[in-house]
């Protein structure tokens, strides 16, 4: 690939599950994000070439005008629930290319499955 040429990636965290359950602050996330993303090696370094944003209710978009690696994106999203203390409740899943989706672990659906029997 030349240097220089215009790559634009699209990542999209669906955190839509926990924020409905109001354990998850996705503004918090947003700014946790914004204050995380180091572009050539600093972190503050966003300017037009990394774009984070809410959409929608309870997702983030982050929009990268050069290269940037979706599995950074997931490294980070997994900082901030170690740090929020959700680590043990919330795992980070690629749902598709440059999706990325919290997802709870199935702790309450195997308590359901087993009152069923």
């Amino acid at each position: 690939a030349k240097k220089g040429a215009k790559v634009t990636k699209k990542f999209i965290i669906n955190a839509s599950q926990p924020v409905n359950d109001k354990i998850f602050d996705i503004s918090a996330f947003e700014k946790f994000l914004h204050d995380r993303i180091k572009v050539d090696g600093r972190t503050g370094n966003l300017g037009d070439t990394v774009t984070i944003s809410q959409i929608g209710d309870g997702k983030v978009e982050v929009v990268a005008h050069q290269e940037f690696s979706g599995r950074y994106l997931k490294y980070l999203t997994k900082k901030f629930l170690k740090k929020q203390q959700l680590r043990d409740w919330l795992r980070v899943v690629s749902t598709s290319k440059g999706v990325y989706e919290l997802r709870f672990f199935n702790v309450m659906n195997d308590a359901e499955e087993e009152d069923d029997e």
